[in-house]
């Protein structure tokens, strides 16, 4: 998988001049929604079909600072995934390969409606692909 890249903006940047912490999690979004079309399963195939992926849980190490208008380098690995729940872990880096965050966060899957979604039998493929990410890692 592609690596994404982000370059910081302006308005990211506190008054310190160093990225706000909570773009961090914006920047796992962007790098998701991406890891999912390189999967060729996006999340708007999902949501046309009805499926959402709300966050149950997410976490962030922060290692180093980064400031405008630096690049940084998101990679993703799935840490989990049994069907009802994924597990997703993030490597921030800089242009230098220095980590500047470390981050995962949970995700389940459900219907619009809030009934859950077993992946593995209602998107056999999506669930087989994420499930070869997990064991290859």
């Amino acid at each position: 998988m592609e690596k994404y890249k982000h370059t910081v903006h302006y308005y990211e940047t506190d008054r310190m001049g160093f990225t706000h912490h909570s773009n961090y999690i914006r920047w796992m979004e962007e790098a998701r929604i991406d890891f999912f079309d390189q999967l060729g399963w996006s999340y708007q195939k999902f949501e046309d079909e009805g499926v959402i992926s709300p966050v149950t849980a997410i976490e962030c190490k922060y290692k180093q600072t980064t400031t405008f208008p630096e690049d940084v380098y998101i990679s993703i690995a799935v840490e989990g995934f049994r069907g009802l729940k994924l597990k997703l872990n993030y490597t921030m880096t800089n242009a230098a390969g220095n980590i500047v965050c470390e981050a995962s966060s949970e995700h389940c899957f459900l219907s619009k409606d809030g009934g859950f979604i077993r992946i593995k039998k209602e998107y056999p493929e999506f669930w087989q692909a994420l499930n070869d990410l997990a064991s290859s890692e």
